[in-house]
Order: C-alpha cells, then sequence, then structure tokens
C-alpha cells in the first residue's frame, strides 16, 4: 500500500491542510459510515471503476461517483465504500477555508457530493488526465497546486470578513459551547444576521450548526482518547448541556448511540465499519 500526505506550498498551506495519494488500501470490510467532521474535500479517482454512496439505513446504492468530486460540509453521517483497493488523490481543505477555490457559497454544497466537472468545468478533466500521466506523487501534487492556484486568483486575498469567520472558526473548534457564540457576535462587530450570512456563505452551515458538528468532534476525540470516561464527564467536557443532550446528538451526527459507537469503532476517526 501506497499512502503519502504532502502539505502544499504558500500560498495554498493557508487554505489546505494536505494533499493525499493512497494506491493500494486494504480494509477488512466494504462500507463506512463518515461522520461529519467540519470537513470539505475534493476527490479524485484514478481508477476506471464507479464509486456509490449508500444509504444509510438500507445499504442500497443512491448515487454514482466517477472520476472526480466535490464533497461539501456535512450535518448527517453519509455511507461510502471502504477504500480497498482504490487510488485516489485527495484535497483536504482546512476548516471553513474552500471558498476562494469555489465558484458559488459554501453552502451550496452542503451535505452534497457532486462531480467535480459541475462545479470546476472541463479544465478539471484535463487536470486529472494530466495526473494519470504523471510519473511521480511529487508530479502529481505539483499539478494540483497549479491547478488550485490559478483557479482561486485574486480570491486566494483574504479580507476582512473572511478574517472574521476563519478566526470565528477557530475559535469555535477550540472551545464549542453556546457562550461561545455570544462572545464572538459582541467581538467580531457584525450583526447577528450579517455574520450568520458571512459564515454560511464561507463555511457552508450556519455558526450554530457548526458548533454542533465540533461539539461531536470533540466528544470523539475524547472517547478516542479514553473510552472509559462515563458518558456524563463526556457530555460535560464536550459542551454539552446534560448526557441526555448528548446522547441525542450523537445519535443525530452518527446514527449510533455512544455505546454501539464504541463498539464498532476502528483507529480510523470518523470512519465506521457497517459492512
Amino acid at each position: 500500500m501506497v499512502f503519502q500526505a504532502h502539505r502544499p506550498v504558500f500560498p495554498l498551506h493557508q487554505f489546505i491542510e494536505n494533499l493525499i495519494y493512497f494506491d493500494g488500501l486494504t480494509a477488512p470490510h466494504n462500507l463506512d459510515r463518515f461522520l461529519p467532521d467540519g470537513n470539505t474535500e475534493i476527490i479524485i479517482d484514478l481508477t476506471e471503476r464507479p464509486q456509490y454512496i449508500y444509504d444509510n439505513e438500507t445499504l442500497q446504492e443512491i448515487q454514482t461517483c466517477r472520476y472526480a468530486w466535490v464533497s461539501g460540509i456535512r450535518t448527517q453521517p453519509i455511507t461510502i465504500p471502504s477504500g480497498a483497493g482504490s487510488r485516489m488523490l485527495v484535497v483536504a481543505f482546512k476548516r471553513g477555508k474552500a471558498l476562494p477555490f469555489y465558484p458559488f457559497p459554501m453552502s451550496e454544497l452542503t451535505d452534497t457530493v457532486v462531480e467535480a466537472d459541475l462545479v470546476f468545468g472541463s479544465k478539471f478533466s484535463d487536470l486529472r488526465e494530466q495526473l494519470l500521466a504523471a510519473r511521480s506523487t511529487e508530479r502529481m501534487f505539483q499539478l494540483v497546486e497549479q491547478f488550485l492556484l490559478q483557479r482561486a486568483g485574486d480570491a486566494i486575498e483574504e479580507d476582512i470578513s473572511t478574517q472574521c469567520v476563519a478566526y470565528a472558526v477557530s475559535s469555535i473548534i477550540q472551545g464549542p459551547s453556546p457562550q461561545c457564540l455570544r462572545l464572538l457576535i459582541d467581538e467580531i462587530g457584525y450583526s447577528q444576521k450579517h455574520f450568520i450570512h458571512l459564515f454560511r456563505q464561507q463555511v457552508g452551515v450556519s455558526p450554530k450548526q457548526y458548533l454542533k458538528i465540533m461539539r461531536f468532534q470533540k466528544a470523539i476525540c475524547t472517547i478516542e482518547k479514553n473510552e472509559f470516561i462515563p458518558w456524563s464527564r463526556i457530555a460535560l467536557e464536550s459542551g454539552y448541556y446534560d448526557q441526555a443532550h448528548f446522547i441525542q446528538d450523537f445519535k443525530y451526527f452518527s446514527g449510533f448511540t455512544p455505546g454501539e459507537y464504541v463498539k464498532r469503532k476502528t483507529t480510523t476517526l470518523n470512519y465506521i465499519p457497517v459492512a
């Protein structure tokens, strides 16, 4: 198996967490439930086999994905292939930082997976052909960086409103509590309505919805570090009002109770085997 992560050059490193290439991934199962994590990605499939999205309950195919697609921020889990045998290159954006590369607000991609050509035009098919012809992963990463820089153009220059939303995203990740939102409104200085509009445009969801996702993420990260902590303590430390609220949100975002999640989870965060 080949797995290689690449941190982009300046200025892309401000917007993209990693470019990830993998080939020959192995997994003992076929399907994963991918949990909402606040991220946005571009996935380039370097095989000719179609990939599918499945219904969370019936596990029946509900969408076909070919060649390359974009995945917006998710507010609910999605069932996807485990990646066994795949050869892919993934652009993993930093949370809330993908907008400069897209031709429309990120809210239009929320809870959706769309063919990359429909978003970026035929030039993305050209990029994929170049990747298939590349003789090294280093060359692949270089080609993707060139495409993204050309795609963003002047939009890569951040203005004050963009910086404010980025600050809000960082603050919510660090402390996902209702008090955090109230403090942000006062600190940033925009009206609540305008702040919500800017946040939804750049991130894809409202600040309140994003806080819920990050609070859930904090909970599963706590479980990952020590799954034997009492649920009541995890709920409190993750910013929930009480244990009942924690369990309700946990099931909404994962489809499982916390107990079921612990029994099913593997060492790969946010990917839960289901078949």
